[in-house]
């Protein structure tokens, strides 16, 4: 599976893989998957004259106006435009956004830049956009020493911050928002958001599941070994999960950002009844990591594999997104737990 390129160091992924054999796919999400053209139509800018405001990182960023032709190099950050009705002039990895992340759809003739942490520059600045928002820790990321070279505001977020997933999400939301204008935009969705997420927390509550313990994994297979990935409770998954009323059973060491950790089978023995649950593409390239790992004896010692408790999220939710892929995990979660 794809993932955020900033954890390469950490897990050395190749890819995420599709939902295995044996398992139980959840239903696909409700709702529509773009902001609708009434939606957006019935927008306007909050904001007409110069904007000045600070970044993630705490560099001041200064616009005339704000930014209508914008380029963005992450894909949450990309679904985070298209949800305030901005469409960028150019984004990287198109076709990988297109394929991991569905909960907002890409219009056709955006410019493709290339790699998210190597893009293109050429191509990039050739859309003339008046805004490139990236996505990096610290000052001294490469990324933002080379964009400021052409000339053009660079506005800097954070990705990710496992101390807590869903208001990070917001933050980078709203500096989003009011770098183009849209702050009238932003506190309608986040409210929508936090209505989606209390009558999914409701919706569970009503259903009284047996047990709402959990541990959520992704995975990959290189030379016939099974790799897993778990998402502790600060990650984006665990956080919502938690938001919903819903206990994460794993709480071993995670990275700072993503609130990611590594493990193999055998440490999937130690999860008790907790309900498995795991990341499902469609990627044709890879191999199935679930399908990989019943060959295992340990594997199938696990009690939610044993009582077919194992569900695969739908396909193309960006597990590291904006407040319109949380609002689709949500809903995955009612699918396994509110019914």
């Amino acid at each position: 599976m794809r993932k955020p390129l900033v954890l390469a160091p950490l897990l050395a992924v190749t890819a995420l893989v599709l939902a295995g054999c044996g398992t139980t796919s959840v239903a696909e999400p409700r709702g529509g998957t773009t902001a609708t053209t009434a939606e957006c139509a019935a927008d306007t800018k909050t904001a007409t004259g110069p904007v000045t405001l600070t970044d993630a990182i705490g560099r001041t960023v200064k616009l005339d106006k704000p930014a209508e032709r914008v380029a963005v190099l992450e894909w949450q950050q990309v679904e985070d435009a298209l949800t305030l009705c901005v469409t960028p002039v150019a984004v990287a990895d198109a076709a990988g956004y297109r394929q991991w992340d569905t909960s907002i759809a890409l219009p056709d003739g955006v410019a493709d830049v290339g790699k998210r942490q190597e893009p293109n520059l050429d191509a990039l600045f050739a859309t003339k956009p008046d805004l490139v928002i990236v996505e990096a820790q610290t000052r001294d990321d490469a990324i933002i020493g080379q964009l400021e070279k052409y000339g053009v505001p660079v506005l800097v977020t954070v990705g990710a911050d496992a101390k807590d997933p869903l208001r990070q999400l917001r933050a980078t939301f709203d500096l989003i928002a009011q770098a183009t204008g849209r702050t009238e935009r932003a506190e309608a969705v986040t409210a929508e958001l936090n209505a989606h997420l209390e009558t999914a927390k409701q919706t569970i509550a009503a259903a009284k599941p047996a047990s709402t313990d959990f541990v959520y994994i992704d995975g990959w297979v290189d030379a016939g070994t099974v790799s897993l990935r778990r998402f502790g409770s600060g990650s984006l998954i665990g956080a919502i999960g938690a938001e919903l009323g819903l206990t994460n059973v794993w709480k071993g060491e995670t990275d700072p950002a993503y609130g990611l950790g590594s493990t193999d089978i055998e440490g999937m023995t130690t999860i008790g009844s907790a309900t498995l649950l795991h990341t499902g593409t469609d990627d044709p390239d890879s191999t199935s990591f679930i399908a990989a790992a019943e060959k295992n004896p340990a594997w199938t010692t696990i009690p939610a594999v044993k009582e077919k408790r194992v569900h695969a999220f739908p396909t193309g939710i960006w597990t590291f997104g904006g407040p319109r892929s949380a609002e689709r995990i949500a809903d995955a979660y009612v699918d396994v737990f509110g019914k």
